[in-house]
């Protein structure tokens, strides 16, 4: 079967470790049309937009994408163009996985979790008002009329929307994700003791879809500042995580470091028809061209890719590959040896054309 796939390189980093990851689909055997094309700085420079209209065209023909890092200019157009791309479509699942992949380096052996972020709500939301705005002071003023903890003058004002319709969404792609893929345990993760309102409705929210797959597989939930130090120290206690946008941003981050590192952090951004499947990590541009990071987040990236477009297969053997190659610690780049500035350290192409390697002698 073949497929057409809108591939967006980004900037930066992104066009080499992009290209690392079609190295390693192309030996899988996978036919897949891309349809290139741009967004972030390259867009700018050529278009004059961060996000052409062309592009989001394209990802809505295709239903699919696979996206490099890509660069917001500071102080132009969106806040963020990544943003801007989930909230356009709606992609309300962020998706990370978090995986030791046999790595030398990794804090702990045995971690397999994976993060379900609600990706359109929260604080990031981007409902903000800016101190001594008369936005502000109309709002602040409203909050002092019906609550009897008083909000400062003269603060700047971030409202957290959580919405039951948002909270039952994100809950029932995780716990049906569960049951797909034979997981055992979703947690729900929240700041519902302080929080009674907004992270008290996700939680209640949680436990209401959860009642329909009792049986079927375990569920419970954890304080976030209590998870922090859980995952720190036995991470193995943990399956599916699902979380509010903000503590999903923050727990990302902190399994990227039990395994590793951003290098090997892969993400998916799901809708209900649309789905752009990328690295965590940024687009570093002090290393642009230098053939010198860590590809393994692209790539894995699309072994998300794969899998949900129904090749689970070869999405396995594309992991087990990226796998094998962190494990024997050969070729590698230097993030991922003992020491930085090991000699022995590999290049992104090489690093690509070894998983694919491996990946001829797995199929």
């Amino acid at each position: 079967m073949s497929y057409k796939v809108t591939l967006i390189p980004g900037d930066g980093i992104g066009p080499e470790v992009t290209d690392a990851a079609l190295i390693c689909i192309d030996a899988l055997g996978v036919a897949i049309d891309w349809e290139k094309k741009d967004a972030g700085e390259c867009a700018l420079n050529k278009y004059g937009q961060l996000l052409p209209e062309d592009t989001l065209a394209s990802i809505e023909r295709n239903k699919v994408a696979l996206k490099g890092p890509i660069t917001t200019p500071v102080g132009k157009g969106f806040r963020s163009v990544n943003v801007a791309i989930r909230q356009h479509f709606d992609l309300y699942v962020c998706l990370r996985p978090v995986k030791s992949l046999q790595n030398p380096q990794a804090l702990h052996k045995d971690v397999d979790i994976i993060i379900m972020r609600e990706n359109t709500e929260d604080l990031y939301a981007g409902v903000e008002f800016a101190a001594q705005s008369k936005e502000a002071a109309e709002v602040i003023k409203t909050i002092n009329s019906q609550s009897d903890r008083k909000v400062r003058p003269d603060s700047a004002i971030s409202i957290k929307p959580i919405s039951a319709f948002g909270s039952r969404r994100i809950a029932e792609f995780a716990l049906n994700y569960a049951v797909k893929h034979k997981r055992k345990k979703v947690t729900c993760v929240h700041k519902a003791n302080i929080m009674k309102y907004t992270d008290g409705l996700f939680l209640d929210t949680f436990y209401e879809v959860a009642e329909k797959f009792k049986g079927k597989l375990d569920y419970n939930d954890v304080i976030v500042d209590n998870l922090s130090m859980q995952l720190v120290r036995v991470p193995k206690n943990f399956d599916i995580l699902v979380l509010p946008n903000l503590y999903g941003d923050i727990m990302s981050d902190l399994g990227a470091g039990l395994i590793g590192g951003l290098g090997l952090a892969a993400g998916a951004n799901i809708g209900e028809k649309i789905a752009v499947f990328e690295p965590t990590h940024g687009s570093a541009p002090k290393y642009t061209g230098k053939n010198k990071v860590n590809p393994m987040a692209t790539i894995l990236s699309a072994a998300l890719m794969l899998d949900y477009l129904g090749e689970t297969k070869k999405a396995e053997i594309l992991t087990r590959a990226v796998s094998d190659v962190v494990g024997e610690g050969k070729d590698v780049t230097y993030d991922l040896k003992p020491h930085r500035d090991d000699p022995t350290a590999v290049g992104t192409k090489e690093t690509a054309l070894a998983v694919a390697h491996r990946i001829k002698e797995l199929l």
